[in-house]
């Protein structure tokens, strides 16, 4: 009854989530008439419109469209989003509308699509036993072993003694319906003691317990789908976790900075004196303009009069840095006027912009990869702000310093300046002549508490693998960062993975980069049957799908479609 009670009111919980995931409509073109329909009646051939928060309903070909970005992370585990054009032409079913807009052609629906060979996946299998199950079932079949052994015994001695006296008073040919009685008396003996040694109360005690457990979950916000999850999570022996949203924040910062032959450590949120005591006031504004006039982002007020950026993360961290050094975004813009603007793509690499000086002529900015930006400059900023040639030893020492960053996973990139005379040429972004302001170092940090949190996970006994999407160098320093990664684990990528033994790789590797769903979902598998480990996989996106339902217990965040 308790158990009923409890699985009756989760049932009604998820199906209240379940309604709301599926009102889902989207903007269709579909026999020359546009038209909104559920993701659900989708169908090959139609031409889907795409904006800003959209999710992708199916997988297709890019069409046409003005810088359509996509955010992959919950597919792929790519943190970084892609930009779509007539390169890159395929859309994933599940990603996310970041920036832009535009067209999609339908060309796979269903369970044709990788999303659905994933979604086949959690039907794979039933319902495995839990630790505590197979405890309980030793204890039950150990006390019925007991029980039978000495309710057998018992009523051999009952019947022994009986015959016995039977014997004595030569009786033994003699029956009558008393010693039927007696001998029915005698089962009903033995009969009670087993009745009695069965531990009735146990399986309630049990369920109440965990009913106890669930109803504290969630008070703090955790939906238990299955009873026995509550007590799983007391057992497990091994955590593979995400790393994108599950040990970091997915909120890209600016961790370390190149100005003026400096390189600067940036942490905290209060930064705003930590280049006015290191550089001059004129290097200061030349980089806040920099920053303010060549973004794709955006500055917002909350109902609450505070400040939210609105972008892609890249361009969001930069921005950001910005605001925390002091400067103002809005006088920014009101003071230059942009001219011309010629957004990112992959192709390019990089952002410029083109604005007029209000003491006349024109200044050009370009941000992007570090390489394709440095390679467009001839001079740099100096200490006092002024243009100095570009020589070839400091070229190769800003060189030393991108390598630098990118060997701590930071995503670098450059920002640089021009100024223009000639004001005939104002639609014309030139793209050479640029004078290099400073190199930045972006990353993803680790969340607060990751790290304490990991090494009691260590300290209990619980081993944490890390499996992400991201590429090797970051996975290896976050995970040391986290604490994950030691000197005698290993950190393999997705496709090494599958080309060697499990037997081999499996008990030294705490780190798996550039893994696929059915990756993850082998190594779980793998753990608990061949190593007989009690697996723990926590999640986020709907690449993690499969692994969470193939683990002895999955921790779905639901922030990306594990739910």
């Amino acid at each position: 009854m308790v158990t009923a009670i409890s699985d009756y009111k989760q049932s009604l919980q998820f199906r209240d989530l379940d309604r709301e995931k599926k009102k889902i409509f989207i903007q269709v073109t579909r026999d020359g008439q546009r038209q909104k329909v559920c993701t659900y009646d989708l169908v090959v051939g139609d031409i889907v419109h795409l904006s800003i928060g959209d999710q992708v309903p199916a997988y297709g070909i890019f069409i046409s469209g003005h810088s359509l970005l996509i955010d992959e992370s919950s597919l792929s585990g790519q943190s970084e989003p892609r930009y779509m054009y007539e390169e890159n032409p395929f859309l994933l079913a599940g990603t996310k509308v970041q920036g832009g807009s535009g067209k999609m052609l339908v060309t796979t629906v269903g369970m044709r699509t990788e999303w659905g060979k994933l979604m086949e996946t959690l039907n794979e299998g039933g319902e495995d036993e839990t630790p505590l199950q197979v405890k309980l079932n030793g204890v039950a079949t150990i006390i019925g072993k007991i029980e039978l052994f000495f309710s057998v015994l018992e009523f051999l001695v009952l019947i022994g003694r009986f015959l016995g006296e039977k014997v004595i008073h030569n009786e033994f040919t003699d029956w009558s319906s008393a010693d039927a009685l007696t001998l029915i008396d005698y089962f009903a003996v033995v009969v009670t003691i087993i009745d009695v040694a069965v531990p009735e109360g146990l399986p309630l005690a049990v369920t109440l317990s965990l009913a106890f457990a669930m109803k504290k979950l969630m008070n703090d916000g955790a939906l238990v789908r299955h009873l026995s999850a509550c007590e799983t999570m007391g057992s497990a022996s091994c955590i593979c976790t995400d790393k994108t949203r599950m040990l970091t924040t997915n909120h890209m910062v600016v961790d370390k900075i190149w100005i003026a032959n400096t390189i600067s450590n940036v942490e905290g949120n209060n930064r705003k004196d930590i280049l006015q005591s290191e550089i001059s006031e004129r290097v200061l504004d030349i980089t806040l303009q920099a920053i303010f006039q060549n973004t794709g982002s955006k500055v917002v007020k909350d109902k609450d009069g505070k400040n939210s950026i609105l972008g892609t993360p890249t361009e969001s961290a930069i921005l950001e840095f910005g605001l925390r050094l002091g400067g103002d975004f809005e006088a920014q813009r009101r003071e230059f006027k942009i001219v011309k603007v010629e957004p990112f793509n992959s192709v390019r690499k990089k952002m410029s912009v083109l604005i007029a000086l209000p003491a006349g002529g024109m200044r050009a900015f370009c941000k992007g990869a570090s390489e394709i930006v440095l390679s467009m400059c001839d001079k740099v900023v100096s200490d006092n702000g002024e243009p100095v040639p570009l020589s070839e030893e400091q070229f190769r020492n800003i060189t030393d310093v991108i390598n630098g960053f990118a060997s701590e996973a930071l995503r670098t990139l450059c920002l640089a300046f021009k100024d223009l005379n000639d004001s005939s040429n104002e639609n014309n972004i030139p793209d050479s002549g640029y004078t290099l302001i400073a190199v930045v170092g972006i990353k993803d940090p680790v969340r607060p508490g990751v790290k304490e949190a990991v090494q009691t996970c260590l300290e209990a006994g619980i081993t944490v693998r890390m499996v992400t999407g991201d590429n090797i160098n970051t996975a290896r320093a976050i995970a040391k960062e986290c604490g994950i990664l030691t000197s005698d684990g290993e950190a393999v990528e997705g496709p090494e993975f599958r080309n060697m033994s499990p037997a081999d790789i499996i008990p030294k590797l705490q780190v798996m980069a550039r893994s696929l769903p059915s990756d993850k979902h082998t190594l779980v598998t793998q753990l608990r049957n061949t190593f007989g480990e009690v697996v723990a996989v926590t999640g986020d996106g709907t690449n993690d799908a499969s692994a969470l339902h193939e683990a002895d217990i999955g921790l779905a965040m639901g922030i990306a479609g594990t739910e």
